[in-house]
């Protein structure tokens, strides 16, 4: 499995941040091959952070090409800054 986590700062509104990748991302990043979860935290302070996990590499490369074109088209103004990303094959879980 793979995990990509992406840290949004300087959120504007986390609430519709929160409700629009609810409704209009999720149903995207469920199509792509190998999705197995996502989560989208509201850390406080205008930070949010996003984790998808994926059965393979490709998968998450995938939510991350869709993750930016989403950002740049129905997030631009509540998610202004580029995410910190993080990237990388799961050693452990449960």
């Amino acid at each position: 499995m793979h995990a990509v986590i992406r840290r949004y700062e300087g959120v504007t509104d986390p609430a519709e941040a929160g409700r629009r990748v609810n409704e209009e991302f999720l149903p995207l990043l469920r199509q792509v091959q190998g999705f197995v979860a996502y989560y989208f935290v509201d850390a406080g302070g205008g930070v949010m952070v996003s984790t998808g996990v994926f059965e393979d590499r490709a998968g998450a490369e995938e939510s991350t090409a869709r993750a930016g074109g989403f950002v740049r088209d129905r997030l631009a103004e509540l998610l202004p800054n580029p995410p910190q990303v993080t990237a990388g094959e799961v050693v452990a879980h449960s």
